[in-house]
């Protein structure tokens, strides 16, 4: 209760409940992005795996006189397609993990903005307030500042009509009677 006897409520600030939705958004983001990240190490080990076979296969020579044959160089072939298609699979998820992140950012970028708008606006709240304290203040000193004049002049004039009073009396008690 306030001074006046009214009830007030303290409401928390709305930017919290805006904080508390960015940060909870973002985790998902970043479980995702964790996901996506393992995805694209897994990637990159079978494209690893399948270069290992890919340079086994280049090395078969099962033609006469050690050469390549025709089916070596399609099981090369082959074994390239693979790689390339892993590839392009790694490619698609470092893609993911992209748009991931720039879209992490730009939330994150938004949530900051509308919490450097909510302090500015409370910044801007606080300044009428103390502009108003002020005044208020200065009010008071220029009351007191009344107060103190009016009390000097009471006691000026106090003094000038006790003087006069005392003067008054003293002459008429000096005259002599009769």
């Amino acid at each position: 209760m306030n001074q006046k006897g009214e009830k007030v409520v303290i409401q928390e600030p709305r930017w919290k409940h805006w904080a508390i939705w960015g940060v909870f958004l973002a985790g998902i983001f970043l479980f995702n992005a964790a996901n996506a990240q393992e995805k694209l190490k897994k990637l990159v080990e079978e494209r690893e795996i399948l270069h290992r076979e890919w340079q086994e296969s280049e090395s078969q020579k099962t033609g006469i006189f050690g050469n390549r044959t025709k089916r070596d160089l399609i099981a090369t072939q082959e074994w390239m397609s693979r790689i390339i298609q892993k590839d392009n699979q790694i490619m698609a998820e470092l893609e993911m993990l992209k748009d991931i992140e720039t879209t992490t950012i730009s939330h994150e970028k938004e949530d900051y903005k509308f919490i450097a708008q909510k302090q500015q606006n409370d910044i801007g709240i606080l300044k009428r307030a103390l502009a108003e304290k002020e005044l208020e203040v200065e009010k008071a000193k220029a009351d007191g500042l009344t107060n103190e004049w009016a009390a000097f002049l009471l006691f000026l004039t106090t003094l000038v009509f006790g003087y006069l009073y005392f003067k008054a009396r003293k002459i008429h008690n000096d005259q002599p009677v009769g």
